[in-house]
């Protein structure tokens, strides 16, 4: 069964090729189909479209279909085209004439809209509740290492001392930013457009405000074209979130996999969370993050795939939009599945105490000592020199202290200010 049949069949080959995946991922958009189909059929009885019967009748075998999603027994055979025909099909076999009137004053072109920004507002959300249970993790591993030392890094060179509670607050806050623009992409997201129909609005007396308020967005996209036109608008601004909270998980991955090497040595993680090798048998291999590390470089690619299939689209619906689900929707359960295992994994991380006795760290200390000099009143310059020419010389004495105390730094890391940043961005 397909929305648009006309009783002329289609090729198969057609079929098959027009449809692709899409029978797999509305299994996952059912259920938000379901919502906006009960939201639609009370607005119809509202305005005398359906009678109370009639719409109490739907309304009783949609829910009857959302228990069967819930169950995981819901399931689009090859004989219909999506969600929305094999949903359209139950009604009809169950309630006949009265089922085929929820079409009424709605396109598929609406109901794909509603849908996908119903399904991407609830994994918003989700995806919020993991960046702050990942956050409250950092915060928590930054009170409790503040003050183990560890060698900053910069071009890779040993260049300042940092500390782990610089190092684990550092990614806490960099997923504040991430949560400002995930609360971005959910103001986005949260505008109604349901009504739109095919893109130019319906005849029906429909009352837009209504089911926007039924389907609990929190303001309507007015213009019926607007509506159309937010289709990949809303997936490309979601995308461009996914990128960099991917950007900040894949960083955080690369340097756990730099500080378990042995040249490192600045963390480990118990035998149980680790890989070892075919034939090498000493092996603790830190696969889990290089696999966080690949899965969010392939996310930071995302706003680019859907930019480039949005190319040169003109307004109003085309069948390219259709492929927006295929990138969005397994990028989205990729990046859950990240966040779940970094925090998984991050909650039982082993810190390296003692790091800097190691003679190799002593010039960490060099602008500390530097900045004693000019303490003393002697220029910048001149007392950069001279550390410079005591390191040439090998005869550098280092101070193995520093003392930093503006705000941000090692020894003033301001959690409880970074704690109320993201408590102010993540409602």
């Amino acid at each position: 069964m397909k929305l648009w049949e006309k009783g002329l069949k289609t090729d198969q080959k057609i079929d098959r090729f027009t449809v692709g995946n899409d029978r797999e991922l509305d299994l996952l958009l059912a259920k938000y189909d379901v919502i906006a189909s009960k939201a639609h059929c009370r607005m119809l009885q509202s305005i005398g479209l359906l009678e109370k019967e009639e719409g109490e009748s739907i309304l009783a075998e949609l829910d009857a279909i959302a228990l069967t999603i819930e169950a995981g027994t819901f399931t689009i055979e090859d004989d219909f085209e999506d969600m929305h025909s094999k949903i359209e099909y139950l009604l009809i076999q169950k309630l006949g004439d009265t089922g085929k009137k929820i079409h009424t004053a709605r396109s598929r072109n609406d109901q794909v809209l509603v849908a996908i920004q119903l399904y991407i507002k609830e994994e918003i959300k989700t995806l919020k509740r993991q960046v702050l249970d990942l956050f409250d993790l950092l915060i928590g591993l930054a009170e409790t290492h503040h003050k183990v030392l560890l060698p900053g890094y910069t071009h890779l060179q040993v260049a300042m001392p940092s500390s782990f509670g610089l190092w684990f607050s550092a990614y806490a806050e960099s997923l504040v930013d991430d949560m400002i623009l995930l609360r971005a992409a959910a103001d986005i997201a949260d505008q109604n457009p349901l009504g739109s129909a095919a893109g130019y609005g319906s005849s029906f007396p429909i009352d837009r405000a209504m089911t926007t308020s039924e389907l609990g967005f929190s303001t309507l996209k007015y213009n019926v074209v607007a509506a159309q036109m937010g289709r990949g608008k809303v997936e490309v601004s979601t995308a461009r979130a996914m990128a960099s909270l991917g950007g900040t998980l894949s960083k955080l991955a690369m340097d756990v996999c730099l500080y378990m090497s042995q040249n490192f040595n600045f963390i480990s993680f118990p035998d149980d969370l680790t890989t070892g090798s075919s034939i090498m048998p000493h092996k603790k291999n830190p696969d889990v993050f290089e696999l966080v590390r690949a899965k969010c470089n392939v996310i930071q690619a995302l706003p680019n795939e859907l930019s480039m299939l949005l190319t040169n689209l003109p307004s109003g619906y085309h069948r390219d939009l259709q492929l927006t689900k295929n990138s969005m929707i397994p990028a989205i359960q990729e990046l859950k599945a990240c966040l779940d295992i970094m925090a998984f994994s991050l909650s039982k991380i082993e810190v390296k105490k003692d790091i800097l006795d190691d003679p190799k760290y002593d010039l960490l200390f060099t602008v500390d000592a530097l900045n004693e000099l000019v303490k003393k009143g002697i220029p910048f310059r001149d007392a950069y020199k001279q550390v410079a020419l005591l390191v040439e010389k090998g005869e550098f004495q280092s101070p193995k202290a520093a003392v930093h105390t503006h705000l941000g730094s090692l020894g003033n890391l301001c959690l409880k200010e970074i704690r109320e940043k993201m408590q102010r961005f993540s409602k």
